[in-house]
């Protein structure tokens, strides 16, 4: 008997694009991020004059960015892994492990964007602004809302493709 090979389904082209997407958005806020910390240690040392805010902008693209990474990383199998007790276990035993991993990190991450979502609104109801800066704190939270949500669907997904023994990645 021959094993068929199975092609991705239109929704794992989707998240895969989707994460990789985020992915370049986060690396572009993170060398967005290194800018803005050497222009502004160069103004401090050469000017005594850094960027203002530095700091702030610094946690808050940082912020943004690492929830871009989340989906991805999690589409790469690239969260960590303790198989310490699992790595002798059969091959359907730990895929099953891995299914429910995947499925906690799903609710895990669904629940983060639904509180990270409200707390943009509640920022945005309270006008709430960064201290040196001014920045409307809901602008942030709003951007880390589409990454967590996306890590949620990543992560139900795969846990869906461990339990029916697919693949999904290409």
């Amino acid at each position: 008997m021959t094993a068929t090979i199975r092609r991705p389904g239109a929704l794992s082209a989707l998240l895969r694009l989707s994460s990789q997407a985020l992915a370049v958005l986060g690396c572009l806020l993170l060398i967005g991020i290194a800018v803005t910390t050497v222009l502004s240690v160069a103004g401090r040392v050469l000017f005594s004059s850094p960027i203002q805010g530095d700091v702030e902008l610094v946690q808050l693209a940082g912020a943004v960015g690492i929830a871009c990474f989340l989906p991805y990383t999690q589409w790469q199998g690239g969260n960590i892994i303790v198989d310490f007790f699992t790595a002798r276990a059969p091959d359907g035993v730990r895929r099953r492990l891995d299914a429910f991993g995947a499925l906690a990190l799903g609710a895990v991450a669904g629940l983060v964007a639904w509180r990270t979502a409200a707390g943009a609104l509640a920022a945005w109801d309270n006008e709430e602004t960064s201290m040196l800066m001014a920045i409307p704190v809901w602008i942030p939270y709003a951007l880390m809302t589409p990454g967590l949500t996306l890590t949620a669907l990543v992560s139900l997904h795969i846990s869906w493709l461990r339990l029916t023994g697919q693949n999904g990645s290409g």
